[in-house]
């Protein structure tokens, strides 16, 4: 089936930028003397990319307030301390036993919780804490396996959440093989001018293959970083991510029971969160654009080494690294033209109505083979068969039990 891709200039050709991005200098806005904020002994404290992203600061001019996230995952518990009056009515697209606010494993609630948490009860809070939730329930691979499920509850949830009134759609789940109705469906989903934002997986040592939706043309592949601003170890890469968060050691739900946080690699799950939160934020703050111009904005002020040479696009860390604080508190990024998608430089439907594509369209960066070689993720390095520099570096794989004992998540139709 032939489909569009994602404008990327010929495959293979992705610029390599592996620069060096510490963490304070990429997420920096021009501020100085800002005090630190309190350190919680909760979740909260283990959220170390709030501080450095500024979101006390940009909670002061917008919350997310009027925008709606539909969280395509394991289920959404709302009766969370931090998810109370956070989540919408959504969908059960199993076919199982429950609905979509019965989470089977503690992730999709997580999910949640990174873009809209309000904090209360030491709970993790999100980075967009004003928006809202419409929770999509899809199966693991340990659901599927069983045979009596909706063998399409992802193409039904990508729609559902399409037609739903979420601007939004984040989706911390991957499949490794194309499904056509999939690829449909996240081509309805940007005609209703929805942003879709996909995980690209964390298993960048186990054959780093692309992982689906992320992949698809009309969906944002989210890479992970660490603490230090390089790409997780984990985080899968290639010319399938578009833009990287924060992932590694973060907290989370332990399981399906909600008594504990573990504390661990929350991964490109986390990471697209986080991009969906900061996606959020944008749009509270401009109501008025489309998720053209949201997207291009982000793309527009992610987070570069010094040594990244303009023009080019990593195939760890994609535009860069998510920075909404320089939209919303400096006001910088142009956001183009309204109806034009920044993945495939294609007029979209779901956009104001254009008779020809906008002349103002902005070309996608143009990927160099002698892009900058010190890498964006790494402690160490490896040379590939080309000469470039790939990484090796990240966070650690294991989960600790916040306060003892240990919790693993293994899935293979798998969260991100």
């Amino acid at each position: 089936m032939s489909q569009t891709h994602k404008s990327r200039g010929p495959l293979g050709m992705r610029g390599r930028l592996l620069g060096t991005v510490a963490m304070a200098a990429v997420w920096s806005v021009g501020f100085a003397g800002a005090a630190p904020s309190a350190v919680a002994s909760d979740a909260q404290s283990k959220q170390w990319y709030l501080e450095p992203m500024h979101a006390e600061e940009m909670w002061k001019t917008a919350t997310g307030e009027g925008i709606k996230v539909a969280v395509i995952d394991t289920g959404v518990n709302p009766s969370t301390p931090s998810l109370k009056g956070q989540v919408l009515k959504g969908l059960d697209a199993t076919g199982a036993e429950g609905d979509e606010t019965d989470d089977y494993n503690g992730h999709g609630t997580t999910m949640a919780e990174l873009i809209a948490g309000t904090g209360r009860g030491g709970g993790l809070k999100g980075l967009a804490p004003g928006a809202k939730i419409i929770p999509m329930r899809v199966a693991d691979a340990t659901w599927q396996n069983k045979g009596s499920l909706n063998a399409y509850d992802t193409t039904d949830a990508i729609r559902a959440a399409a037609d739903s009134d979420a601007q939004i759609i984040s989706m911390s789940f991957g499949n490794d093989f194309k499904l056509d109705q999939e690829i449909e469906a996240a081509k309805y989903a940007s005609s209703k001018g929805k942003l879709f934002f996909a995980a690209v997986g964390n298993e960048a040592k186990k054959g780093n293959n692309p992982v689906y939706p992320a992949a698809y043309p009309d969906v944002v592949g989210v890479a992970a970083t660490d603490r230090q601003g390089k790409a997780s170890e984990t985080s899968q890469h290639g010319d399938f991510v578009d833009i990287a968060a924060p992932g590694d050691d973060l907290p989370s739900w332990c399981d399906q029971k909600f008594e504990q946080y573990c504390q661990g690699n929350g991964g490109t799950s986390a990471a697209t969160a986080i991009t969906a939160a900061s996606a959020a934020l944008i749009w509270s703050a401009h109501p008025d654009w489309t998720a053209n111009q949201v997207l291009k904005v982000l793309f527009d002020t992610a987070g570069k080494s010094a040594d990244w040479e303009k023009g080019t696009v990593s195939n760890y860390l994609g535009h860069g690294i998510i920075r909404p604080a320089v939209n919303i508190l400096k006001g910088t990024g142009d956001p183009g033209p309204a109806d034009i998608s920044p993945l495939t430089q294609e007029q979209t439907s779901g956009s104001p109505a254009s008779a020809t594509p906008s002349a103002s369209a902005s070309s996608q960066p143009e990927k160099k083979e002698k892009a900058s070689d010190a890498a964006m993720a790494g402690s160490s390095t490896e040379q590939d068969d080309d000469g470039h520099l790939g990484l090796l570096v990240g966070g650690a794989a294991a989960v600790v039990l916040l306060g003892g004992g240990a919790f693993v998540y293994a899935r293979k139709r798998r969260t991100g």
